[in-house]
């Protein structure tokens, strides 16, 4: 899901943030004849994510830089694992350590963490997606981390679906009022979300067969109470106060999809190491 393109991209641009006018510390001390032998170490359990786009720091520094990756996005890594071999001129090996090493740790950490949500909740079938709780700039990459830890995806912006909220409510009058608007002017692609708060609110967003009905914030017996309310007539979707300790007994309840923003704003990043 990762375009190629737009990869490329955005790792040209984060390139010319760190290198700025030139690495005056590598390129002050190493010839162009100096070649360096190095590895990709985990120094944590975790999720690999973002082999390529840790390979496409170096080919865009140097076509002679060589990467042997010995697991895949996705693998399970455990602490000590050699993930690549690397070798290649020092000057662009050292000049695409951090960059690259940003990436994979970042990518890696949201994988590992979306990882723990969706193995917290078996047995239920629910599954564990994001949100728009991402960083500027680096939603795609923060969602391809989400789907390679064996979560699932939410909207990836505004333009995906309609989602009514608590102020858009507000705005309209009413759910009522805001889903009768949106269906007047929505193409027949886009799906409806509303937000509730209550069970009221639940009810009428089943009579008014929206697409989904997100349950914000509920207490669990309310949120079993609106599950059974709805009766697969929309897609339940739970979110609020989502955390490792909650989100067994939020699943419990039936509902389909779990959306939390903690697997990416909250992940912390894996420890890698580019070892020489």
């Amino acid at each position: 899901m990762l375009n190629k393109l737009y990869v490329k991209e955005h790792v040209k641009n984060a390139l010319l943030e760190d290198i700025g006018y030139g690495d005056i510390t590598t390129e002050n001390l190493a010839e162009d004849s100096d070649f360096l032998n190095g590895a990709l170490n985990t120094r944590s359990d975790g999720i690999l994510c973002g082999c390529d786009v840790f390979k496409t720091v170096y080919e865009l520094l140097s076509d002679k830089i060589e990467i042997n990756f010995h697991f895949k996005d996705g693998d399970i890594i455990k602490k000590s694992d050699k993930i690549a071999d690397i070798s290649g001129p020092a000057k662009e090996l050292l000049m695409g350590e951090r960059v690259a090493l940003n990436y994979i740790q970042r990518m890696s950490g949201i994988a590992t963490e979306t990882y723990k949500y969706q193995n917290a909740i078996k047995p239920y079938p629910a599954k564990i997606v994001d949100t728009r709780k991402t960083t500027p700039n680096f939603r795609a990459f923060e969602k391809y981390s989400v789907k390679t830890g064996g979560g699932a995806l939410h909207r990836f912006n505004l333009s995906d679906c309609a989602m009514i909220k608590d102020n858009h409510i507000r705005l309209a009058g009413s759910i009522t009022n805001a889903v009768k608007k949106l269906r007047e002017n929505l193409s027949h692609a886009h799906k409806i979300e509303v937000e509730c708060d209550t069970l009221d609110q639940v009810k009428e967003a089943v009579e008014l067969n929206v697409d989904i009905i997100m349950l914000d914030n509920m207490p669990v017996d309310v949120m079993k109470k609106a599950v059974e309310l709805i009766n697969h007539r929309a897609v339940v979707e739970a979110s609020g106060n989502v955390n490792l300790q909650t989100v067994n007994n939020i699943a419990s309840t039936g509902v389909d999809i779990i959306s939390s923003s903690a697997i990416v704003a909250k992940a912390p990043t894996l420890d890698l190491a580019l070892d020489i």
